[in-house]
């Protein structure tokens, strides 16, 4: 029975830095498609989300699974539990690439602009959150995974500063509405691949010294009234402009 543990963990965990690895080149290869406009880049990103979500479903298999069978404690159970919300986490990451390609695609003609306004650097301060927290997760560093934390704000900081930039060239010139729509869409995206990032930090800091800090600092652990709870399905879809 103790082998057969053995082997569903070593399973699981080995699974779990494939898809990670695997979130992290479309990350990669979405960032860069923003950069550069390529179209194929865009493609490839796309072709290649079911094989995120078909690794989604099988993690969360596996741990169902690994308690229901062998009912593990202490360390093992916090892995389980962490490893629940990492692949979570790291899903939806794939879905913000798919969701970054497709409004490269709408954006082409007006690339030149992402530099001016500061989306590019966003996008490679978000890229390097969410490459950083899949490091802190494979080699539990738990120095890589705080810092992640702190950069959250950087990130959110530089959101609003595009933001702001955008609606006031929008309000000041008309063919700036558009892709500036388009540029707001993304930014969010951006801002919630680093919301992402920081979850998957925060879980891996759970891992190592099994210490909650999300919402650190809330009184009796409840969530500030002027900041929403981590981001769902419904916001994301809608941030992508896939309501109906």
């Amino acid at each position: 029975m103790k082998n057969h543990f053995s082997q569903e963990m070593a399973s699981l965990k080995k699974n779990i830095q494939q898809v990670a690895e695997l979130v992290d080149t479309q990350l990669e290869f979405a960032i860069r498609a923003m950069q550069t406009g390529n179209m194929e880049l865009c493609k490839f990103v796309r072709s290649r989300d079911r094989e995120i979500d078909a690794y989604d479903n099988l993690i969360q298999a596996q741990c169902e699974n690994i308690l229901a069978l062998f009912q593990p404690v202490a360390g093992d159970l916090r892995f389980i539990m962490a490893a629940l919300m990492i692949n979570n986490q790291l899903e939806r990451c794939g879905d913000i690439a798919v969701n970054i390609v497709q409004r490269v695609q709408k954006t082409v003609d007006n690339r030149k602009l992402l530099e001016e306004i500061g989306l590019q650097q966003l996008g490679e301060e978000a890229r390097g959150m969410a490459r950083d927290a899949i490091e802190a997760f494979i080699n539990n560093n738990l120095e890589l995974a705080e810092a992640i934390r702190a950069r959250d704000d950087q990130v959110d900081d530089h959101c609003r500063a595009i933001f702001d930039t955008l609606i006031a060239r929008m309000q000041a010139q008309s063919e700036w509405v558009e892709p500036g729509a388009h540029f707001i869409v993304l930014s969010r995206h951006l801002e919630r691949l680093a919301d992402h990032a920081t979850n998957i930090a925060e879980e891996v800091i759970f891992l190592i010294e099994a210490r909650i800090v999300a919402h650190q600092g809330d009184q009796k652990g409840r969530l500030p009234l002027n900041k929403p709870p981590r981001s769902n399905r419904a916001e994301e879809s809608a941030a992508a402009g896939n309501n109906p």
